[in-house]
Formats: structure tokens, sequence, C-alpha cells
């Protein structure tokens, strides 16, 4: 073995071929030159009969490149030296052999490694096992309920060509619910819906039914609502023709462009008397509700930082399953740059210090996720944590929302209807038409958003009973022995067993003496509000003496419980029902959140919350014996609450146990700060609750949340349960200053205190579970991972032919590399990350510029919002195995990959021949002379002016993109042309240039993915009949390099070897190449194309090189013609 003498910066370039042979005597190299001057003989008679073969079957001229004369002289002093340095004139068959093997491993691209064939079958299996876990394993159920309506649809014409240049490509419709809304006059407050990626207008339809159902049987019969400003909802829709959004940034702005159009023809409708039958004394609408789905949330907020923006205009907006953070993905550039633009000016406007110098003090942001059942956009990437404070938005899971409690997948949360008539009914309420903007101010807004989307027990949640007045005066009997002890838990296994109406009073410890207990009370029955019918009330009270001549007729509501008695205690007391928690009800029937029935009714409050009242009154408003239940208590918070301190690494290799006492609160908190990530999934377990004799009131219900994003999910008659979380995942920029601190995972348990019994909770970690969730997350590797493996092969296939003149199959140069490049790559990637990782942790310095200004990965700062962008998107040390996961599971991609791509060549050869067929005489013929009668001769003349078309309608008309896909065709046809012709010349050189078009085209295969998505906006653009070319994706240069090498390959043309110092650009250039996918290629995918055409581009450069590029070569080349059925040139 020797070291190449290609001077690889990375690694030994060796191999057979280039191996030499144990040296020999003068003797053989006298016998040697004899074979040689008979080999000139032979070759000599060789050239006359190919002469004749010629002038009697013209043939054209090969179109593979001589070599020059400093090739020719150094070629024939290697093979001197080989033939000297050797002994294989005296082992005749030792170099039949070797030569046989060299042959074998040249023209067999079938040829499979132990070591290759090994790996792709693991990696395979890999693959396997994470579908199926993503497919069987942690799934959450499904329980949303299909919705009912009747969608009529009015066209606005009059918004045309004179409002907006994207007439005559979108369209703008006012909806319409049949039975309710029969004209198409506008009534009330315009609410915008946009549709997201190939979505359309129609889908408004579920959410739009729901507001007009709910105003007319609802809130039309409420005077307050309607005094307070309250009022019905105009849904226009935009029909985008089911445009691509997620895939081309110019057609997201284009929409953009075209709603803020539509939002000032929308405001214009409303002082028009002939449009508008709102009553004339209301102010006129200057601001629009945005509900936007998917893609559609993006162009809403993108719709705020367009030229045509009128100020103001916009002031809430509510998103469902919106991808905020980043781009689905990363293909085209001016969708990566429009969301830079648009996060940064988001960021920008809430980091002023003033509410004067925020152009977004007015707008609220809610965004709502569907959970793990969105298998289209992750839903981690709905976050506003890095994008918005809490004061102007936050994110939910439809699974947190009360009363609807399960997840949704993308388009189910359009017409789950659970969900639209919470939506429907909180956009309703946001309403005030006395305000100009039609909408409350924003912090009211948001109480309202808070209270319709959040579960009621998150820290910024606000009680109303301390801002609410007394309005029930209870009187009671002096002697009423319905007090409960302090201290002392109340229970009430059922209602009305005193025969009449009961009152039963819980004292309210002392501030001073007990801050850090909290009342909780939890029942099955729903909590009256003053005046209702139920069976249960909730009234906090304090003494209300009442003096001679002072009348009790201040209070809306006087209940009298004191019978006949003389004496009597009167309180005065506010009402708990506006701050009810709705629960999923847990009994031993249960299964499902979601299942549709009475839900519990849990009240909590801090003792800040009751610090005016000095008891807590439970009424018992049944007169006779009712079922039913309630419990109530005063618990230490250190009693509910267990922090517990088990590190990650623990929790994967022993999990955790905790034993919940027998006297302990009726609910309990464990707070699991270590359980963050999302990429991690848990089974847990709840032991059996023992009651004894006595039935338990309700069965365990656990809740798991998080408070960051605000996620929560019930499990009802729980006994197992699958843990899995979108908190803390791979590529999400870090939280805005001021946000809540991930805290982890905390697991809120619901258990019958009365049981006396204990309860064991065990949680583990579900390995198998676990693999699935990296599907989400990491779908896009498989667009940038295997470029690295294609790049690292392609180097080493140069790298052994500029060393040896051999171009070695894709499968070889795969099994070199997997022996050595490739691992030493991935193991400096995971070094690379583990010190971006040590570096973020430990850097105070400002952020500093690096490749392509997404500096900042290797030092963290305040507002770097980048850092997370580069290889796995991960800062977390524990999963560095990603990267080699990703390069082992891209390997077998490109294996199977590499040998489709052989298959349909091959089938192609095969079809190709049959048409093609000729004499077997001549084919022999060609085979002894080495011709390239599968190259039919085409002047350069014709490839340039074809060329020169072909980036004119890329220039004009067509996307680059499309000349990409053509110049993909072209080369299989080439691989096609190249493999008939290898096997019939059985040429050693033949299957070099094979190799090189076939290594080519798999490199192209690879980045065709992510030129196919802009295509295919093109194709629908033409489909709808709009011709406007795009504005962008018309760089000639972005495609230039590619089709001229295509071209040049067209004609047969094998690459010239380098030999000199500019071999290294080469290497270089691919391992640059591989580097860069795999540290930028997740989430800079549309890069590798521009990297790969500067690769193009120098190998062009080396082609041209062969004879020496100028003028009048270039003139030369061009300066041809055809005669009769061969090229001759012109003298």
């Amino acid at each position: 073995m020797r070291r190449s003498s290609s001077g690889s910066s990375q690694e030994d370039d060796t191999d057979e071929d280039c191996q030499p042979e144990p040296s020999v005597s003068e003797d053989d190299g006298r016998k040697r030159s004899f074979t040689s001057a008979k080999f000139d003989i032979t070759r000599q008679s060789i050239t006359l009969d190919r002469r004749k073969v010629e002038k009697n079957h013209p043939i054209p001229q090969v179109a593979y490149d001589a070599p020059s004369p400093l090739q020719t002289q150094t070629l024939e002093i290697s093979e001197k030296q080989r033939l000297s340095d050797t002994g294989a004139l005296h082992q005749p068959s030792r170099m039949g052999q070797l030569h046989e093997q060299r042959r074998s491993r040249v023209r067999n691209p079938w040829k499979c490694s132990l070591l290759t064939l090994t790996t792709t079958a693991l990696s395979s299996i890999l693959i396997l096992f994470i579908v199926h876990s993503f497919l069987t394993r942690q799934l959450d159920p499904k329980g949303c309920n299909n919705c009912r309506m009747r969608p009529a649809y009015a066209k606005l014409s009059g918004f045309d060509t004179e409002h907006t240049r994207f007439a005559s490509k979108y369209s703008l419709y006012l909806y319409r619910e049949g039975g309710i809304d029969e004209d198409t006059m506008v009534k009330g407050v315009p609410v915008l819906f946009i549709p997201g990626n190939a979505g359309s207008y129609k889908q408004v339809r579920p959410i739009a039914a729901e507001a007009a159902n709910y105003f007319r049987d609802t809130v039309e019969h409420d005077a307050d609502a309607l005094r307070a400003g309250t009022r019905n909802l105009d849904f226009f829709t935009a029909d985008f023709n089911e445009d691509i959004t997620a895939f081309h940034g110019q057609t997201l702005l284009d929409q953009a462009e075209y709603l803020n159009d539509a939002v000032a023809y929308i405001l214009s409708l409303y002082p028009d008397p002939r449009r508008s039958s709102r009553d004339p004394g209301l102010p006129d609408p200057s601001s629009v509700i945005l509900v936007g789905h998917s893609m559609g949330g993006i162009v809403a907020r993108t719709m705020l930082i367009m030229p045509n923006y009128q100020s103001n205009s916009i002031n809430t907006i509510v998103t469902m399953s919106a991808p905020h953070v980043r781009p689905p993905v990363s293909f085209d550039s001016d969708l990566v740059h429009t969301y830079k633009r648009m996060n940064d000016y988001w960021r920008q406007a809430y980091s002023q210090k003033w509410a004067s110098d925020n152009p977004l003090w007015h707008v609220t942001l809610i965004s709502i996720a569907g959970g793990g059942l969105d298998t289209v956009v992750p839903s981690d990437y709905a976050s506003l944590s890095s994008l918005v404070p809490e004061t102007h938005g936050f994110t939910v899971f439809t699974s947190s929302v009360p009363n609807v409690w399960t997840g949704a997948d993308h388009l189910s949360i359009l017409w789950c209807d659970q969900f639209r008539k919470i939506l429907a009914r909180s956009l309703i309420e946001v309403v005030d038409v006395n305000r100009q903007g039609q909408t409350k101010q924003r912090a009211e807004r948001m109480r309202i958003f808070r209270r319709w989307f959040l579960t009621g027990m998150e820290a910024v949640t606000e009680k109303t009973l301390p801002h609410n007045d007394p309005t029930t005066l209870l009187t009671l009997e002096d002697n009423s022995n319905s007090i409960i002890s302090s201290g002392e838990r109340f229970a009430l296994r059922e209602f009305g067993d005193s025969g009449k109406p009961k009152a039963y009073l819980m004292p309210i410890p002392p501030q001073a003496t007990a801050s850090s207990k909290r009342f909780s009370l939890l029942s099955d029955q729903r909590i009256d509000s003053s005046g209702g019918g139920g069976k249960l009330e909730v009234l906090f009270c304090s003494v209300f003496p009442l003096q001679a001549g002072q009348s009790a007729a201040v209070f809306a509501m006087n209940m009298d419980l004191s019978g006949a008695s003389s004496g009597s205690t009167r309180l005065a007391c506010k009402n708990a029902a506006s701050d009810v928690i709705s629960l999923p009800a847990s009994t031993t029937t249960s299964k499902n959140s979601f299942d549709e029935r009475d839900p519990f009714s849990y009240l909590q409050y801090s003792l800040n919350d009751l610090n005016e009242h000095q008891f807590v009154a439970i009424v018992d408003k049944c007169s006779s014996l009712s079922s039913g239940w309630v419990i109530a208590e005063f618990s230490d918070s250190s009693d509910s609450q267990i922090q517990t301190k088990t590190g990650l690494r623990r929790l994967l290799t022993m999990g955790m146990d905790v034993v919940l006492p027998a006297m302990r609160p009726i609910v309990t908190e464990i707070k699991i700060p270590a359980l963050h990530s999302s990429l991690l999934a848990y089974k847990l377990k709840v032991g059996p609750q023992v009651c004894g004799d006595s039935a338990d009131l309700f069965t365990p219900l656990l809740r798991q949340y998080i408070t960051e994003p605000y996620e929560s999910k019930y499990f009802v008659n729980v006994k197992e349960a699958n843990i899995n979380l979108h908190s803390i995942a791979p590529f999400m920029p870090p939280p805005l200053p001021g946000h809540q601190v991930n805290e982890g995972v905390s697991l809120q348990l619901w258990s019958d205190p009365t049981c006396n019994t204990s309860i064991d909770v065990s949680l583990r970690v579900d390995f198998a579970g676990s693999v699935g969730k990296l599907v989400m997350r990491y779908r896009t590797i498989f667009f940038a991972f295997p470029i690295l493996i294609v790049a690292l092969v392609l180097r080493k296939q140069f790298s052994i032919y500029d060393n040896c003149g051999v171009f070695i199959t894709f499968a070889e140069s795969l099994d070199l590399c997997l022996r050595s490049s490739l691992p030493i790559l991935l193991l400096a990637m995971v070094f690379l990350g583990m010190s971006l990782t040590s570096s973020q942790s430990s850097a105070t310095s400002p952020r500093s510029s690096s490749l392509l200004h997404w500096g900042g990965n290797g030092t963290e700062s305040i507002g770097d919002y980048t850092k997370n962008d580069i290889l796995m998107g991960s800062s977390d040390p524990f999963f560095w195995f990603l990267v080699p996961l990703a390069g082992l599971l891209s390997t077998a991609v490109c294996v199977v990959v590499n040998y489709a791509a052989l298959l349909v060549i091959h089938m192609f050869c095969v079809i190709y021949s049959f048409f093609n067929a000729r004499p077997a005489w001549l084919r022999n013929d060609d085979r002894r002379h080495n011709m390239t009668p599968a190259f039919a001769a085409i002047s350069p003349r014709r490839r340039a002016i074809t060329t020169s078309i072909l980036l004119f309608m890329v220039s004009t008309i067509i996307p680059y993109q499309f000349a990409y896909m053509v110049a993909c065709i072209v080369q299989i046809a080439t691989c096609t042309r190249a493999l008939l012709f290898a096997k019939e010349t059985q040429s050693g050189i033949h299957y070099n240039f094979y190799n090189y078009a076939h290594s080519i085209l798999v490199l192209m295969l690879w980045i065709l993915p992510i030129n196919l998505p802009v295509l295919a906006v093109w194709v629908h653009n033409l489909a709808v009949h709009w011709l406007t070319p795009f504005s962008s994706h018309h760089n000639v240069l972005s495609i230039m390099p590619f089709i001229i090498l295509i071209e040049t390959l067209t004609g047969g043309k094998m690459i010239p070897r380098v030999t000199t110092k500019f071999r290294y650009i080469t290497n270089t250039l691919f391992f640059l190449l591989a580097a860069l996918a795999g540290i930028y290629g997740v989430t800079y995918a549309y890069l590798l194309h521009y990297l790969a055409n500067f690769v193009c581009a120098w190998l062009v450069v080396i082609h041209f090189s062969s004879n020496g590029f100028s003028i009048s070569s270039l003139n030369q080349m061009l300066d041809v013609e055809e005669t009769e059925g061969h090229i001759k040139k012109r003298p």
C-alpha cells in the first residue's frame, strides 16, 4: 500500500488499481520491450482495418477527448515505470486475475460490498422501526365530532382590477348561513378567513356557521350583551385557487398583498348604505379580525410587513396549526427570507420600550395547535414564545381547551365541532361595535381569550372573585351546626339528605398564619350562578350585620336558610360560578377525556384571593335525596406538590417511582423538571385506588401539562398513560425575555382522598415510542444528509480517477467512504455540535457574524434566535447520537436510490437497444475499435443554440427549476446511451464515462426535490391561467453550470483527469458540499442547489480546460458542419 499522490487532505485515497507490484530483473525488461514492440505492430494492423471499416461504414467521430501530448507522455512514462516495477510478464496468470478484478469492479455497478450491504440492512431495519413506531405507538386518541352547516357564498365581484392587481387570479367571498342570513348586506363585524397551503375558501363554513347560529340562538336575546356592543360576525373568505404557499415565498407575499387590498375593500363596504345595514349611529369599522389556517396564519402575519398595509387595520389574529417559527420546508430561498424578515419585524416591534414605538402594540395573536395528531406541520412550530410576549399572545393546544380536550389533525381543527364552538364564541365576545376598532381593548381581549382557551389553572389566568361585588345575602340559623371544623375536609356523598336546602360553612384560615394554603373544591355537579336551578352553589362570604333601617334590597339574591328561627346570621356573599374550572369526568366507565358526559366542576383559590372573606358556604339546594357528591378542603402547598430531582439520565436508566400517601389532598402535583424534551416519550402507570367498603366518589384523573406553550392532556380513569409533549424541540429558537422559564412536565392527579389508601405512580421511558417522535421533527434530513453522502462518494471517485485514471462505480466509492471519510466527517460534526453547545452555555459576548450571516451558533447571546439552526437543531448534548444516526439512515436511502436509478437506466437501456438494434458484425467491430455509435453526432453549434434558447426562456418565462428537471431527464438519457455503449464496446474508458455520468445523475436526483415544489407552484399557476412570470427564480446563473455540464455529457465527453494541484479544488469543493449539507442543509436546504451548481461550474471548467479555453478555440468548436453522416471541420 502506498499513499496516493493526489494529496487528499482528508484521507489516503488507496485502491487496488493503484497498488504497485514486486520488482523484477533486467531480463524481464528486455522481454517486456519485445512485447511492447509486438503490441505496436498489432496496433498498426488494427488501425488499417479500422480505416477500411470507416470507408465502407461511416461512423460518427469519437466524442471523447484525446489526451494532450503532455498527458500522453505522462501516461507512457507511467506505463513503462509500472511495467518495469512489476513481475507481470513472469506471472501472466496473476496479471490476468488482477486485470479481471479491476475490470469487474469498474464495469459492474451492481456490485455491493459486505460492509455496504450490512449498513444498508441495519439502516433499513431502523427506518422501518421508526416508521412503525410513528404509526402505531404513542398515538393520541381522536375525539372530534362532525358538524353541520348550510353554507352559501356570495362572490364580491366589485373587488376587481381597480382595487388589486391579483383580481384575475384570486377572488373574495362573503359567507352566509342558510336560513339565518338571507341577504348579502354587511351588518356585523368583519372577519377575514385565510385558507392555508392548497386550501379552499369553503373551509370557513364550520366556524362561520357556528358563529351565525350562536348569535341567533343566544346573543341576540341577551340585552346586556347587545348593549355592551356584541354583534354578529360577517365572515369574508379568500379564494386563492388552492395556491401552494408552503413551498413558495413569492406566492406568500402575493397573497399578503392581495389580502391587504381586500381589507381596504371590506372596510369600504360598511360606510356604503347600499351594501351595509348597520346602525348608522355606530362608528364605521377601521379594522378586521383575521382567522388563518396553516400557512394562512403566516400570510396574516406577513400582511403587517407589506408596503400596502393600512395602519391599525388589523388588531386580532387567530391562527390554527400555523408554523410560525420556521417554514415547513426550506427549499425556497424567498420563503426562508420572508420568514426571517417577518419574524425579525415582530420581535423588533415587541422589544420596544415604549408603546408608542411599537407598531404592533394593539395586535393580539393567538396560536392554536392540534398536537400529535397533526402529521402535516409539527405543532412545535406553532409556538409564539420567541415572537410575542405573553401580554399580546400565547400558544395553546386543542387538548387544553375546556370542553374540547382532544387533539386535532391538520384539517379536523377546522371542522372539529367542540373546538369550532369555542372559537366562534370567543370571537363574538371580543367584539365591541361601539369602538372604531370593532373589538374590545387589547388587555380585555387577552382576558377573554385566556378564559375561553386556557384551563383556568395557569398562573396567568385571572380570578374574577376578588373583582366582583357581593350579590347574595345568605341568612342562616344562629344555632346552625353546619360549620365545618377548621382544617377538616368537607365531603358530601349525596344531596338533599336533610330534606331541605342547607349551607355548610368552612372557615377560611387567617392569611397571616396560612400563606401557603389553598382552597380546592371538586364536584360532579355544575356549580350554579346566583338564582340558578341546580343542586350546588358555592359562595364566599363575610359577616354582614343588618343595621336598623338598612334594607337587604342592595343584594340581587336573598337566600334565607334560617327557617322559622328567631335568631339568624347574615352573610354577604360572592358567587364563585364565574371561576369554575371544567374537568373531564372520571368514573369507572370513563374511557377518554372527550367522552360526551357532564364534566366535573373544580374550584381552586389561593388565600390571597380570599383575604376579604371569612367563610366558604357550600349550599346544598336539594330538598329531596339526589345523587351527586362534592369534596372541599384547605391544604398546604407543600403537601400537594412533589418536586422530583431525578435527572434525565437516571430517568432513562431507572425511571421514576412516587408513592402518594394515604393522607393526601384532593389533587397532588408531581413536577419533573428533567422531562422537557419533545423527542422522548414515556409510559406512566398509576396504581389502583382501593376504597374498602365504601365506593369511591371518582376514579383517578390525570392532567399532564407544560406552561410554555400551554399544552395539557387529560387521562380519565387512569391506569396507564402515554406521556409525550411539545416543549423543547429541535430547530426552535429561544423564547423572548420575560417568558416563563421551562419547568418541565407537571403531572396533576385528582384522586378520592376519602379512600385513605396510598397510590403508586411509576414513570418509564418508552424507547420504542420515542423513536417515532423523530419523524415529525427530522423529516427534512432526508433531503440534506443524503447529499452529504453523495458528495463524499463523488469526492472519492474523482480522487481515484485523478490518481489512477479509473472512475470507480458509485457503489464501490460508497464502500470506500464507509471505511474512512464518512465516519470521520460524522464524528467531526458530533464534536462540532458539542463544542457549540458548551460555548452557547457560557458565552456572554454579543453575537458575531459568520457564514452568510447565520452566525451566533457558536456564541449565545441575548436575542440570538438562530443558535439552533445548524446540525440537528438541538443544543442538548444528550442527543449527540442524532448526527451519526442521520448519517446511517441516509446511507441506506442513498443505496436504495442508487440501485433504483441503476434499475431504471438498465430498463431504458434494454428498450433503447431494442429500437436501436444493429448487425452483430458491426457491434463486434465497434467493440474491437472502441467507436461511439451510441452517441449521435450532434454538432456543438446545435447544442450551443439549444442551451442558449433554454437559458433565454429561464431568464424570461420559465423558472430555472423547470430547466433543472429537463436537465435531469436529459442526464437519464445520457446514462442510458452510455451504458449501452459501454456494454457493446466493453471498454474501460467507456465504463469510466458511464460511472461518471451515473454519479452526476444521482447527485442531481437528490437536488431535484429541492426544486420540485417551486416547479409545482409554476405548473399550478399555469393551470389557473395565471401567466405572469415569477418575479424570482429567473437567475440564469442558478442553472447555467448544470445545463452546460449536462449538454457536454450528451456528447459522451469524459471529464479530463486533473494531475496538477488543481485537483485539490475538486476535492475541496465536494468536501465543502458534504459539510455544509450536514451543517446547514436542514434549515437552509435551498443552499444545496446553489452549492451543487457551483461544483458543476468547476466541472465545466475542467471539461473546457482539456484543450485550453480561448475565444478562438470556442469559435473553432462551434464552426463545424455535418457532412454525409460524419463531422468534418472546415479548413
